[in-house]
């Protein structure tokens, strides 16, 4: 590893640990709101990709309703199986706020803790999805998944698959330590731009589909209709 990595390696974690201490409040501040938004859990806990593919639990603060898969599901809110929709109606309230703000995040400092993720670096997709990975998406799974990245801040909802994965390798042949800094300083800007309608992303529905109509190996879970709740 070279020592460039290993710098960003130590500095992830002292950062973490930083971070966590001095936002402990308004994390505490932020749970206390959800539970009295909306109930329990406070926290959605998914598997998703990391580094070289392998599974690890993502936290977040819960931004929909406690059953949002189900409701995705019966009311056929979109075709695509891993997106949002304008306006979305499992959305709670808090969950509106935080993540506009990118609040719903912080519990991600766990997992940067853990070592399954790094402060900057794309951002860790669901299993079902990297499962329609080409083998050049596949290259997004060399490095640790990151809380945010080059594509959360030159587009975030408003961009497709295409053009995000495109942003991603663009940062893994682009990386450095200052790219990683000019990065988080955008990041924090984010927090104050206004809401951003998501859009549908046509190449997850075309991969979901072509997936469906392939012949079945054996009996399989249907994936969720949404990533983040």
């Amino acid at each position: 590893m070279s020592p460039a990595r290993l710098v960003k390696l130590a500095g992830d974690r002292l950062l973490a640990i930083v971070l966590l201490g001095l936002l402990a409040p308004l994390v505490l501040a932020v749970a206390a709101w959800i539970l009295l938004d909306s109930g329990r859990p406070v926290l959605f806990v998914y598997p998703r990709a990391g580094r070289r593919g392998r599974p690890f639990r993502m936290l977040k603060f819960r931004t929909m309703v406690p059953d949002a898969i189900e409701l995705g599901r019966a009311q056929a809110l979109s075709e695509d199986p891993f997106g949002i929709v304008p306006d979305d109606p499992r959305i709670t309230r808090s969950g509106r706020f935080l993540r506009r703000t990118s609040l719903d995040e912080l519990p991600q400092l766990l997992n940067v803790l853990r070592g399954e993720m790094s402060l900057v670096g794309p951002r860790p997709d669901l299993l079902e999805q990297v499962a329609n990975y080409t083998e050049r998406d596949r290259r997004r799974l060399s490095v640790l998944p990151g809380i945010t990245g080059w594509s959360q801040v030159h587009g975030r909802d408003q961009i497709g698959w295409p053009e995000r994965i495109e942003q991603d390798l663009w940062y893994l042949d682009h990386w450095s330590l200052r790219l990683d800094a000019t990065i988080l300083a955008k990041t924090v800007a984010q927090v104050f731009r206004d809401e951003q309608a998501p859009v549908e992303d046509v190449m997850n529905i075309e991969r979901h589909r072509a997936r469906q109509e392939e012949p079945a190996s054996g009996p399989h879970e249907e994936p969720p209709a949404s990533p983040a709740p």
